[in-house]
């Protein structure tokens, strides 16, 4: 029992190691949690905020790893099954794109302030070494979310 227990978390960790791996949507959302977090810093976010940022970034991709599990189940289906299998997949995409909207307008309310923008760009104007490593991180980023080889 217990090594079923142990088993299962395992098994999660392989199915998200999988998931970004394989899966585009994944990879790009891991890379814009990054971003996130990394501006966040600029900000005197609450504890509150933050949980609310981290349930906003974990509901994503939660719904991402649903949303990749359900295309993968319903890959080539029984050609009287092909007009349902595309709605599912379309309904299960759609549920990520309204959580992602509904992220990102909640993100605006907590990052849109323009005294925190103005410090984000004094700061990185007084240390452009800085600067040039976020800038140096974009391709980076780039060739993490579309350069992977073997996606389905």
């Amino acid at each position: 029992m217990k090594h079923r227990f142990i088993d299962s978390f395992i098994y999660a960790a392989q199915g998200i190691r999988a998931a970004v791996q394989q899966e585009r949507n994944m990879r790009f959302h891991l890379c814009a949690a990054f971003y996130v977090y990394l501006f966040s810093l600029f900000y005197d976010f609450t504890s509150t905020q933050y949980a609310l940022i981290t349930i906003m970034v974990v509901g994503v991709m939660a719904l991402e790893l649903v949303n990749s599990s359900i295309e993968r189940v319903m890959e080539r289906p029984a050609p009287e099954r092909y007009r349902t299998a595309g709605v599912v997949k379309d309904m299960a995409a759609g549920a990520v794109l309204i959580f992602s909207i509904g992220c990102a307008v909640a993100g605006v309310f907590l990052f849109w302030n323009v005294p925190v923008f103005e410090r984000i760009l004094g700061y990185f104007a007084e240390h452009p070494v800085l600067l040039l490593l976020l800038l140096a991180t974009l391709p980076v980023a780039w060739r993490f979310v579309f350069g992977k080889k073997g996606e389905k």
